[in-house]
């Protein structure tokens, strides 16, 4: 039961992929779609095999700051693998964590990026940044140690990605016509809402198996543990989006489709870390957090810091 619930929890976390293009495309103008469609796919290509040679090696060998490589992932790495569950299960599902890290970063730096640029990152997000930083929580590192907890991934993967994400915005520099001749940040609308809106659901359906197979069980304790997981991680995603779309008809005087959509996904980035072991009360008040943090943190990149 273990092995089928962590490679049905791998196969709902790899269709993250089509949920990140269809944000990220329908967010941005049309005559971008494809370089958006080409960064997402690839993103999956090129960290598939780098994470199986050389990645999984960093992340799960032996060492406090990076792990000892052993080798490419095989059965000398059996013992990285959870009881029950069998050592290739275990690999496909980090393989996908590692491809959902890499792909955060496309949104953010999407209609200014050359394709030859964007894979030479993707390939060292892959092969190095994120097998060096998840060895540290999930690999037996520094902050295992001190008893830090991120259940499914809101620091390995998330805030990897958008600490990436961000760096990447701020060296490459705005989106023409982003700003006015007085610095005053202007919207670019997306090309297509509908597609938005697709992807918002998808990520948020895939959620389930990106934070419920964490448990990488279905025995015993695990069991009720996973619908707990469940109702945390749907709570806050709900509770995230109700949350923006008032604050947003409060502060601009009609609700902002857009925001509202990507409040989902703040609340669904803020519950991973936690969602094992917060109660549903707490999970609300995260996703209000959440809600609002969207809105208020979009505008300071924005207008404060010009990213």
């Amino acid at each position: 039961r273990s092995t089928i619930w962590v490679l049905l929890g791998a196969a709902l976390v790899f269709f993250m992929q089509a949920g990140f293009a269809m944000v990220e495309t329908g967010f941005t103008r049309a005559k971008n779609a494809g370089n958006i469609i080409m960064k997402n796919l690839m993103d999956f290509c090129i960290g598939t095999p780098l994470f199986w040679l050389f990645g999984f090696g960093l992340m799960f060998g032996d060492g406090k700051f990076i792990g000892a490589y052993k080798g490419i992932a095989d059965s000398t790495y059996a013992s990285a693998a959870p009881d029950g569950v069998p050592f290739f299960a275990f690999l496909i599902f980090q393989t996908v964590f590692c491809a959902t890290a890499a792909t955060i970063v496309s949104g953010a730096m999407a209609e200014r990026t050359k394709f030859i640029s964007y894979c030479i990152y993707s390939a060292i997000i892959s092969l190095l940044v994120y097998p060096i930083e998840a060895h540290w929580i999930w690999g037996g590192g520094w902050l295992a140690d001190l008893g830090f907890h991120d259940f499914a991934g809101s620091t390995c993967v998330h805030m990897a990605g958008g600490v990436a994400a961000f760096v990447g915005a701020a060296i490459l520099g705005p989106r023409i016509g982003k700003y006015d001749k007085n610095g005053k940040a202007k919207a670019i609308p997306g090309h297509s809402l509908t597609l938005g809106a697709l992807g918002c659901f998808i990520l948020w359906f895939c959620w389930f198996g990106f934070n419920g197979a964490s448990t990488t069980s279905m025995e015993g304790d695990a069991i009720p543990l996973a619908g707990k997981v469940f109702v945390t991680t749907n709570l806050v995603a709900a509770v995230a989006t109700i949350t923006t779309m008032i604050f947003t008809w409060i502060k601009y005087k009609k609700p902002d489709v857009s925001m509202t959509l990507n409040a989902s996904l703040a609340g669904l980035v803020a519950i991973t870390a936690p969602c094992d072991t917060v109660s549903p009360v707490s999970a609300a008040i995260i996703g209000i957090v959440a809600g609002i943090l969207v809105v208020v943190g979009v505008e300071f990149i924005d207008q404060v810091l010009k990213i």
